[in-house]
């Protein structure tokens, strides 16, 4: 066999390989880079470390109705995992049919989170777990009842004595508060078709999601939404329509800090609607457009509109593995 005869098969599968890269090359490498793929977990705090029983013990918890007042509100029942761990109303509905003032957030992702609620007024999920327990407006339960409630129960007594071995009366507000976290730290929806393209699947996301991509960074979306969770976690001030709620102001009484509320994730947006504060607004697109008036000062063509929602679809990852548990 000559040279030229072996060397002739090798350069064609040289050369289709060279085009093969080249056609799997978007030339979009740029903006790829302003983004972050999301990762499995979020970062654990030194002080909560994630164990299988304090999982399993936040997941009971968190589908548990009987500490609440009412004895038949739990977190799932305004964080419902069939409608993306929100609950797609415009305002949480709580204690006695109440009515809350906000929309509710999906707690998807929230380990990835800089601070909790809408005007940030717990630095960590810790800090948040508790609230809507003792919040007359959502589960309306005195906490040493919800823990006398716990202790009464003897497969709660084991549940907790597994996950805090090292203590003689385990049940406390402050495991609770650390189970119910470390549950939610697990919450988590990495593999979206986007995080699929950043890893270098190419084709995983159309070319109108592409152009949509092109347009959040170009039109400055990304300022606010970055990272992981696709938010920089800090306060913005937005008059959303038919909002009179004065946002990070009631916990800080700063007249900056009038109408500022926290940057959502726009992980799984797709599927957490209605939107804003308020959940006023009902599409993605409408949202994306009062937005670009509101914090852009861009009135965004139909175009632009759709191929940014179009994006946004492509942030929906897959939902996270977990049981419904068996209360006691």
């Amino acid at each position: 066999m000559t040279i030229k005869a072996t060397l002739l098969p090798a350069l064609a599968a040289s050369s289709f390989l060279v085009a093969s890269v080249a056609l799997a090359d978007d030339g979009l490498e740029n903006y790829r880079q302003r983004f972050e793929a999301l990762p499995y977990l979020p970062p654990i705090p030194a002080n909560n470390s994630l164990t299988a029983e304090k999982v399993e013990l936040g997941n009971m918890l968190f589908f548990e109705p009987r500490i609440s007042s009412s004895g038949v509100i739990s977190c799932a029942t305004c964080h419902n995992p069939a409608l993306g761990w929100a609950d797609r109303i415009p305002r949480a509905v709580g204690h006695d049919g109440q009515v809350g003032e906000r929309n509710t957030p999906t707690v998807l992702n929230s380990g990835f989170l800089g601070s909790q609620f809408w005007d940030g007024r717990e630095p960590d999920l810790e800090g948040q777990a508790l609230g809507p327990i003792e919040a007359p407006v959502e589960m309306a339960m005195d906490l040493e009842m919800a823990l006398e409630r716990l202790v009464g129960f003897e497969l709660y007594q084991e549940k907790f004595s597994a996950a805090y071995p090292d203590q003689e009366e385990p049940i406390t507000d402050d495991n609770l508060a650390h189970a119910l976290a470390a549950f939610q730290r697990t919450l988590n929806t990495p593999n979206s078709h986007f995080d699929r393209y950043l890893h270098g699947d190419l084709e995983a996301i159309n070319q109108q999601a592409k152009d949509g991509m092109v347009a959040f960074v170009d039109n400055g979306c990304i300022a606010c939404h970055r990272g992981p969770a696709l938010t920089d976690s800090q306060f913005h001030a937005i008059q959303v329509p038919g909002s009179t709620d004065l946002g990070r102001y009631v916990v800080t009484e700063e007249e900056s800090d009038k109408y500022r509320f926290r940057t959502p994730t726009l992980r799984n947006v797709a599927v957490t609607y209605p939107y804003m504060n308020n959940g006023a607004t009902e599409t993605l697109e409408e949202a994306v457009a009062i937005m670009g008036q509101e914090m852009l000062g861009r009135e965004f063509d139909d175009d632009t509109i759709s191929d940014i929602t179009a994006f946004l679809h492509t942030l929906t990852g897959e939902m996270p593995d977990f049981d419904v548990p068996a209360l006691p």
